[in-house]
């Protein structure tokens, strides 16, 4: 009886642990407005790969939207936005780092800056 009663107070015990120890897990969708194409997509989901926390990475170019799933004790959206932005791309308030986008290959680059999926070709 000693043995059954102790084994279930260990196995509360164990279950109330772990339930204070869940990590709180937020998704966030931030503007990506220069993304231009796949090439760019894989970029900004290579980098954040990196960044310890960041659990989900989906670029969806036709609506330049970068939706994160991340853990919210190793990162902050913050970190995350100045990440896109440190790669080379606009994320939503924070401007894109310019040594980066101008590593950029030339379809990722704006339009304005003779890139794009429009840009002439050459």
């Amino acid at each position: 009886m000693k043995k059954l009663l102790f084994s279930l107070v260990a196995t509360v015990g164990l279950s109330v642990f772990a339930s204070a120890q869940t990590k709180t897990l937020l998704t966030a969708k931030i503007s990506t407005p220069t993304v231009q194409c796949d090439m760019c997509k894989e970029n900004i989901e290579t980098y954040l790969k990196r960044y310890d926390g960041v659990t989900y990475i989906n670029v969806n170019v036709r609506r330049k939207e970068t939706t994160v799933k991340y853990l919210t004790d190793r990162t902050n959206i913050e970190q995350i936005k100045t990440a896109i932005a440190n790669a080379g791309y606009d994320a939503d308030d924070i401007a894109a780092n310019p040594d980066s986008y101008k590593q950029l290959p030339k379809c990722c680059k704006k339009p304005a800056d003779g890139g794009g999926k429009n840009h002439p070709k050459q």
